[in-house]
């Protein structure tokens, strides 16, 4: 069922992309996208207050026994929860992301669903050895 959802999405992203066609419209629109998911988060911190950021080097023992020790240690320097605006304004520059990101395969004849598949099971094989 997800699968179908998956495509569908693609179909209606295919049927809808007509301003932007081209491969080089949507290789740039899916770069703004991104620049507008990070000025979003940025200004989430700066404008609105609802996110802080604390961030420094992070320290490691010397010895750790295991990757669960080592992931105690692991911070993502991020302070508070996006308020519901600033939630709304991510969420969709996070669409358009998917929009274009879905506009792309088209072009490429690649299918959404099975990247994402693709990528699920080498996360899932590799574990922390994917580090890409």
């Amino acid at each position: 069922m997800k699968d179908l959802l998956c495509d569908e999405f693609q179909n209606v992203v295919g049927e809808l992309l007509i301003r932007h066609h081209s491969i080089l419209d949507v290789l740039s629109k899916l770069s703004e996208s991104s620049a507008r998911i990070n000025r979003a988060i940025c200004k989430s911190v700066t404008d609105c207050g609802c996110l802080s950021i604390d961030a420094k080097k992070v320290q490691f023992p010397d010895h750790v026994n295991s990757l669960e020790d080592l992931k105690k240690f692991l911070d993502s320097h991020l302070r508070g929860t996006l308020c519901p605006e600033c939630e709304d304004i991510v969420i969709s520059e996070l669409g358009k992301s998917l929009f274009y990101t879905a506009a792309l395969c088209n072009l490429l004849g690649l299918n959404l669903y099975d990247i994402f598949i693709a990528e699920y099971k080498k996360a899932t094989t590799l574990g922390v050895f994917n580090l890409t």
